[in-house]
């Protein structure tokens, strides 16, 4: 009886790399399409706030993906790029930004807030869905 490894024993960063690309694609492709709906549907404050969470979902699937080749090169024992410390730096930074976005929107664009956290959602939905395809591979 053989055991078959897993194809995500085998994860390379390449596949990892992919897996995120097309999780920010998805999650800005699904917030374009939810954003004009919800503009049809619910008004324009409703689509900025939805458009707002898209996009910090985007940003913060591509900042992951720079902080996990940083950490995966770290774990292979790689030489750690020069701009590590910049990289880290702009994910802390990242969260104080988007926090005080987020309540900007709050306060400016009085829009639904169910819309914002759909679009802030996005990003785990996106990167769930990438997973299971990965898995069922």
């Amino acid at each position: 009886m053989t055991q078959e490894t897993h194809p995500i024993v085998d994860l390379t960063q390449a596949d990892l790399d992919a897996m995120l690309q097309r999780a920010l694609r998805n999650t800005l492709i699904l917030g374009i399409v939810a954003a004009l709906i919800v503009r049809i549907g619910g008004g324009w404050r409703s689509a900025a706030m939805l458009g707002i969470g898209t996009l910090i979902s985007a940003a913060s699937i591509w900042e992951w993906q720079r902080l996990i080749r940083l950490i995966n090169a770290r774990l292979d024992k790689q030489k750690t790029p020069a701009s590590a410390p910049v990289v880290v730096l702009f994910f802390v930074l990242r969260l104080t930004v988007f926090a005080g976005v987020i309540y900007g929107s709050l306060k400016c664009f009085h829009g639904s807030i169910v819309a914002l956290l759909f679009g802030l959602g996005l990003a785990v939905l996106a990167i769930g869905w990438e997973a299971i395809r990965l898995l069922r591979e």
